[in-house]
């Protein structure tokens, strides 16, 4: 994982207040944010006294008021704030005697408030004649945070402590501390790197904390020129790969303007500049003679599976078929859900090849596959089964294969992926992918992998709202109720089988009279596709579901994603799933809540970055704080991952880069 600390102080030191105004933890009041309380303080404290629904949602506590410490208590609990042994977030509060620590959801600060005997002594905190909304002061430039750690390309790996000055003065440098002499443990070596040498800095990103050295040792050089080593004979070996593709040839595939226009013309929505040039690139690859391999990269929700309906289209116009590997039968039965709607009426043949199908069913697919009756076959790993020509035996192989699709592409190991390409090199090959991880990775081998990038929003998508908070019944209820008032669904996210009974008696007892279906990885596939059919088609209005719905479920009604406890989600995982919803025009609603009194120092981490980055697009933020070594694993293998980590991502990228300029150039010469 990338660990980022900040460092930095709050504006404004402690002190005595008149009044403090504590809201309810539910939808309507946490979307407004601190410092709309601010503004509006003296209309809320009128409303207080007409509006039941202000009167019963917001408090106002005031020194010297006359109120028992169990009702003060009473009250904060019926806002729905949760008791911790130790306030550290929003929506909790802890008790020490007569002594109250809270940290409202209308505030950037954890308030003290002192009784004496009934009386309410004393309120410390930030003056509510200033901005709630206080933002630390963060030493930061270059996506640098002091407390990261950085490499630096002539001394290695070290942590960011900031600036010798401010960040406004332009003769201030960075300070990289390394690995402190033996005999002086608490003086650690300081490199100090003038502004215009920056360049030779870059993030780490890595798989744990990484070994930090001395300076002026030999360790650094050492590993580096062994990484090269490594580095530059894994970069010939994928030349070698490459190459054979290269000269392999095939038919250009021809623009068929008029039914592609039609096609275009018959989606809901408008395309993104970002798309045009996508699709530009893609059609561009796909009318030279040589294969094309490119990567379609874009944040959840960016419109890539667009994009791949566009390029089967006009591979099927070529007379070629398409194979399109998703890595759920969930996401499968989608696509062909999808594919079927925007290409029914230009008479394309889609098979699906999943689970699903009975066993005669796949003969017959596999029969028309062979006699190249069916144009499109969307399915799961069942696809890689198919193979490359028929020899005369059962329908076993494709008539006329041209394109594979690859959605979701880090979730098929290397092995996989390399089958297609290596039983036929000339097969055009287009992956998906929304973590950014291997888009790094493919933007180090652009010599080699094409990469098409979205990274802009489709018109009228609007940012997740993004609440992390304790667990409590009247939160959940109030999105319940909130987003079933306004027509929409819910997902409700389980992390274990075994806790989905005990959540839906929990779902029950809170009398929202919502509809729920339940959604996991151990029903039958038939069931399981039923039951998404079924929400999909509103005969239900939560799916209490475990993280089965995380890969590419696009469904535009459900705009209100509840996790009952995001601490056992990994910080990519729970991006994913937070892009499950938003996908329609409302306004999206993502809780995730925690039950633990005390959260352990990564997740409470994970969690507070998932709040951080939460606007359209932040998945690169969010994967550099959630590397894991299994996922440098799938996509470089077990040695490269290995020399990745010693050095970190972004030097191994680089080096990368410079080697396989090198083969090439050395391939040239022999």
């Amino acid at each position: 994982m990338f660990f980022c600390q900040i460092f930095g102080s709050v504006e404004g030191l402690e002190k005595s207040l008149n009044k403090i105004l504590i809201a309810a933890v539910i939808p309507s009041l946490l979307e407004k944010g601190a410092g709309w309380f601010t503004k509006n303080f003296s209309e809320i404290a009128k409303n207080r006294r007409e509006n039941p629904f202000w009167r019963r949602n917001v408090f106002i506590f005031e020194t010297g008021q006359n109120i028992k410490l169990s009702e003060f208590l009473r009250s904060v609990a019926e806002l729905g704030y949760t008791k911790v042994w130790e306030t550290a977030r929003r929506g909790e509060f802890s008790q020490r005697g007569g002594t109250i620590h809270i940290f409202p959801i209308n505030s950037e600060n954890i308030f003290t408030i002192e009784f004496d005997g009934n009386f309410i002594e004393k309120i410390l905190g930030k003056s509510f004649a200033s901005s709630l909304k206080v933002k630390p002061t963060v030493q930061k430039l270059n996506f640098f945070l002091a407390g990261d750690y950085v490499v630096h390309i002539d001394h290695g790996i070290g942590v960011y402590r900031g600036l010798t000055q401010t960040a406004t003065q332009t003769d201030a440098d960075f300070i990289i501390e390394y690995a402190a002499p033996k005999n002086r443990p608490n003086s650690p070596d300081l490199l100090f790197v003038p502004k215009k040498e920056i360049k030779r800095i870059s993030p780490y990103l890595g798989f744990k904390k990484p070994e930090i050295h001395r300076l002026g040792t030999l360790a650094w050089n050492l590993t580096k020129k062994k990484a090269k080593e490594d580095i530059l004979a894994y970069a010939k070996e994928l030349l070698e790969i490459f190459a054979k593709r290269k000269i392999s040839a095939r038919m250009p595939y021809a623009a068929h303007h008029e039914l592609e226009e039609e096609l275009i013309s018959n989606f809901q929505y408008e395309y993104t500049p970002d798309q045009k040039k996508a699709l530009e690139e893609i059609f561009a690859d796909m009318s030279k003679n040589t294969p094309m391999d490119r990567v379609l990269v874009g944040d959840v929700g960016f419109g890539k599976t667009e994009l791949a309906v566009l390029a089967a289209f006009r591979a099927v116009l070529g007379g070629k078929q398409v194979a399109i590997m998703a890595p759920t039968t969930i996401l499968a039965d989608q696509h062909f859900e999808i594919f079927k709607k925007r290409m029914d009426a230009f008479g394309v043949n889609i098979s699906r090849l999943t689970r699903l199908e009975s066993h005669e069913k796949i003969k017959e697919i596999l029969k028309k596959i062979e006699d190249g009756r069916t144009d499109i076959v969307i399915g799961t790993h069942k696809i890689l089964g198919v193979n490359f020509s028929a020899k005369g035996g059962p329908a076993s192989g494709w008539k006329n294969l041209g394109l594979l699709i690859i959605d979701e592409e880090q979730k098929f190991g290397v092995a996989q992926k390399e089958k297609f390409k290596k039983e036929n090199p000339a097969l055009d090959i287009l992956t998906l992918s929304a973590t950014p991880i291997p888009r790094t990775l493919h933007l180090a081998l652009s010599g080699i992998r094409a990469i098409s990038e979205i990274s802009t929003s489709p018109e009228g998508r609007m940012k997740i709202e993004t609440f992390v908070l304790p667990k409590n019944r009247k939160l959940i209820k109030e999105a319940i109720n909130f987003e079933i008032a306004r027509g929409g669904q819910i997902y409700f996210l389980a992390n274990r089988i075994h806790k989905i009974p005990a959540l839906l008696e929990e779902i029950k007892n809170l009398q929202t009279g919502a509809k729920i279906g339940v959604l996991h990885g151990r029903m039958p596939e038939a069931k399981i596709i039923k039951t998404m059919h079924d929400f999909r088609e509103g005969k239900s209005d939560i799916l209490v579901s475990t993280t089965i719905i995380e890969n590419g479920l696009d469904l535009s009604n459900v705009n209100t994603l509840i996790v009952e406890d995001a601490t056992r989600l990994g910080l990519s995982q729970a991006h994913q799933l937070r892009g499950r919803i938003g996908r329609g025009d409302k306004e999206a609603f993502a809780y995730f809540l925690f039950t633990a009194q005390k959260l352990k120092e990564r997740a409470a981490e994970r969690l507070e970055a998932l709040e951080r980055y939460s606007w359209l697009g932040a998945g690169l933020e969010i994967a550099k704080r959630d590397l894991e070594i299994r996922g440098a694993g799938n996509i470089l293998g077990r040695a490269q991952s290995g020399i990745a980590f010693r050095i970190g991502l972004n030097l191994y990228f680089e080096l990368l880069e410079e080697a396989i300029s090198e083969a090439k150039g050395f391939d040239k010469k022999t």
